[in-house]
């Protein structure tokens, strides 16, 4: 029996119109052979004998049940196993559930993922914010990222925890650095922005009644991403990533001070001068040149909370001069020094 490649082979070289002699040569056939197969119509046999055929398919005990389970899914895709072996089991199925569970599995209809539509923002109109968690010799710190959305300049505070304060004064350090104030900034479902969010089910957004007042203090709308959509928040998701892989990974850091400075340093020198995979543009270049004179301006005080306590949230990126206690005593304990001396 010779292979199939070889049968294959002769077939295409007899189609071609080639002499047997040189088929036979090519191949290392015996031109006899060639000469035989073709006259008995051998040669159709043959290659289909060298075509390996798939073994019958088993019938099973789930087969007359498959149309049962196929209706239901059309109309419920997202019924479990459980309740369609149940089902199946009082229709008369007398076999087991791993059987139909496979069969399942290979048959729900799956539903073809929500499209991510990409905008691109106007100038000025929205900054997104975000946490990122460091994990550090000494302890956990939060990176608060806040990023404008048209020219994709960056703002980053390294904070030691995830409170409203710690949003509320983390954004007034970024107004400051943009020199204006964004007319929306979105937010994730975070528990210091959204109370609650009634919106998949036909409610509205509750946001902290606080954040409310600062938002409206500084003169910009609050916004947040639907539940489970946070890709939605793609312009400050995408730098998260590109700051650990960039600014925290692999590098080395003395303590929060140094943390801080290197952070900094990072976002002036390097985030905010690069040229942007999307953009094409430096993210300073575009922001001097189209956004920062479209920012609200700045508001001419600092909020002041009356519900929360100040915190000392942000990591202080310069070290703190220690203080030296002076013991103070009354002039009347010196002069019985004095006394004594003598």
């Amino acid at each position: 029996m010779h292979s199939r490649e070889s049968l294959v082979l002769l077939r295409h070289y007899l189609d071609l119109g080639l002499k047997k002699t040189v088929i036979a040569r090519q191949l290392g056939l015996n031109r006899r052979t060639i000469h035989h197969w073709i006259l008995t119509g051998q040669l159709d046999r043959e290659i289909d004998a060298a075509t390996p055929r798939r073994p019958a398919r088993r019938a099973q005990q789930l087969d007359p049940f498959t149309p049962l389970i196929d209706a239901r899914l059309k109309t419920y895709p997202a019924l479990s196993a459980v309740r369609l072996f149940q089902e199946c089991r009082a229709a008369g199925y007398p076999g087991g559930i791993t059987q139909l569970r496979d069969y399942v599995m290979k048959v729900r209809p799956r539903p073809e993922p929500e499209p991510i539509v990409r905008f691109e923002t106007a100038p000025g109109l929205q900054a997104q914010c975000d946490f990122a968690e460091l994990k550090l010799p000494w302890g956990k710190r939060y990176a608060f990222l806040v990023v404008l959305g048209y020219s994709r300049v960056l703002f980053i505070d390294i904070v030691a925890r995830q409170t409203a304060l710690t949003v509320m004064l983390g954004l007034e350090r970024a107004f400051a650095m943009f020199g204006g104030v964004p007319r929306e900034i979105l937010f994730d479902q975070m528990k210091s922005v959204v109370v609650a969010d009634h919106r998949p089910g036909g409610g509205r957004l509750l946001e902290n009644p606080e954040f409310l007042r600062f938002a409206a203090h500084w003169g910009f709308r609050v916004r947040a991403c639907r539940p489970y959509r946070a890709q939605t928040k793609g312009k400050v998701e995408r730098p998260v990533g590109y700051f650990r892989t960039s600014f925290f990974y692999g590098r080395t850091f003395l303590n929060d001070p140094d943390l801080g400075e290197q952070a900094t340093r990072w976002t002036t020198d390097v985030a905010n001068q690069r040229v942007h995979g999307t953009t094409k543009e430096s993210p300073l270049v575009r922001f001097a040149r189209d956004e920062q004179h479209t920012l609200l301006p700045l508001a001419a005080r600092p909020y002041r909370s009356l519900i929360l306590l100040p915190e000392t949230s942000r990591i202080e990126t310069r070290p703190r001069v220690p203080t030296i206690t002076v013991e103070q005593r009354a002039l009347s304990a010196y002069s019985a020094l004095a006394a004594e001396a003598h």
